[in-house]
């Protein structure tokens, strides 16, 4: 009853009668109701970004893609309303695509709103997201996959995802962008510095550009992480 999304029961009245439901949706900022448990009512409390209810937002759609050695990677695809007219999630022609990479790396994208889908798809760009191996969500065997993968087999599946992309018609091999934030950062200076062909630009918002330095700059009270990165980045 309060729309397509995911819902989240956020606070509840002490008599559980009365919940604050958020609702997250891919076309849609999140909105958050009071649900009225006995009437099976709700009302619109307000709308985290009301100046984006008006606006032609377009779906995002899982997809699952094949990395080289097997390993499922379940990503996300947003395409501009030109590309597909009928939302069916494929691609009538290509149009240039930016590939997106989380940060962590041991986080995940997920299923959502996501701002940075919508601002490139309104510009006309195809927006995929990889939860490439060593990302959290899909059990320990995943996560662990990423061990000293840093460069290597983690950075494979980014190049998979590439090729998924061209294979698939949803962009074109020479207008490919790779962009992230933090790991993404680095993974984004690590593309265009060991495959250089393989993407026409990257954007780095705060990635590391040394491994080494890195982990030498780890301050003392991040004491406990730092067994972390040495198990699973290297030492």
């Amino acid at each position: 009853k309060l729309g397509e999304g995911d819902r989240v029961v956020v606070s509840r009245s002490l008599d559980d009668r009365r919940w604050v439901v958020m609702v997250n949706g891919d076309r849609q900022p999140q909105r958050f109701y009071l649900w009225d448990r006995r009437s099976k009512q709700g009302t619109l409390l307000f709308s985290a970004r009301p100046e984006l209810d008006d606006k032609p937002l377009v779906r995002m759609h899982p997809v699952t893609i094949p990395a080289r050695d097997g390993l499922e990677l379940v990503s996300y695809l947003t395409l501009p309303a030109a590309a597909d007219p009928d939302g069916d999630g494929k691609a009538d022609a290509p149009v240039p695509a930016v590939l997106m990479v989380h940060g962590g790396p041991w986080g995940r994208d997920r299923w959502s709103f996501n701002p940075f889908h919508q601002l490139m798809a309104s510009r006309g760009y195809a927006v995929l997201s990889v939860n490439f191996r060593g990302s959290t969500g899909f059990g320990k065997k995943f996560v662990a996959a990423g061990n000293g993968q840093w460069g290597k087999k983690m950075q494979d599946d980014l190049l998979d995802a590439r090729a998924w992309l061209v294979a698939g018609g949803v962009a074109p091999a020479d207008k490919i962008a790779i962009m992230g934030g933090s790991y993404g950062g680095y993974a984004t200076l690590a593309a265009l510095t060991m495959t250089p062909d393989a993407f026409a630009c990257g954007v780095d918002i705060v990635g590391p550009s040394n491994i080494i330095t890195l982990l030498e700059a780890i301050p003392p009270y991040w004491g406990s992480v730092l067994g972390v990165f040495r198990s699973r980045v290297g030492d």
